[in-house]
């Protein structure tokens, strides 16, 4: 781990994306939590789309969609998945791989009350990735929800958490003449420890 000071000083990778993103929220116009996550299909070809990024925990990384989207069909499916953060104000990104869980319980209960009502409106008149015959037919469904729940609809059975564990990340920062600074953090399974290298830019 020779050479990791500064901004790549710790030995907790999850502190230091936390650091990061506290730095990049300073800094960051819009959306410092927005990452492009990315996900695979049944035939091994790869799709990515941003989405927001909602908490750091002790192990892990969370966010919220659509089960029956794309992206929450290719994750189930595959159990596995990977995501960038970047800020260009900072110039600097994150990388992680890692494999999926399911966030069914109080946390998305919680995090899915906390949301806009239009914005849970919305969650059970869409079916995300799906073909929609107008816009309209879209509004009308949003107008039967809101009719049918006023203000507490409750959180959709097809609409969750996803809990990324990972088993490996990469801190980068551009450097000069492109001569960054990288460093991974790799390990087998979410049980073991942490082998982190310098990389080549």
């Amino acid at each position: 781990m020779s050479g990791r000071s500064g901004i790549f000083a710790g030995d907790n990778p999850f502190d230091l994306c936390r650091f990061w993103l506290k730095e990049a929220e300073a800094s960051e116009p819009v959306d410092a939590n927005a990452i492009a996550l990315s996900s695979v299909d049944s035939d091994g070809l790869p799709n990515v789309r941003i989405v927001l990024l909602k908490s750091i925990e002790k192990d892990a990384f969370v966010f919220y969609t659509n089960y029956e989207s794309r992206k929450g069909i290719e994750i189930i499916q595959s159990g596995k998945a990977a995501f960038v953060l970047y800020w260009k104000s900072l110039y600097r990104q994150i990388r992680v791989r890692g494999y999926v869980e399911k966030e069914e319980g109080v946390l998305a209960d919680d995090y899915f009350q906390s949301r806009h009502l239009q914005s849970r409106i919305g969650a059970w008149a869409s079916r995300q990735s799906q073909p929609l015959s107008s816009r309209q037919d879209l509004i009308d469904k949003v107008q039967y929800f809101n009719e049918k729940f006023v203000d507490a609809p409750p959180r959709p059975p097809h609409w969750g958490g996803f809990r990324i564990k990972p088993v490996e990340m990469e801190f980068w920062a551009g450097g000069d003449y492109r001569l960054h600074d990288r460093f991974r953090w790799s390990r087998m399974s979410a049980k073991d420890d942490w082998c982190v290298k310098r990389l080549s830019p």
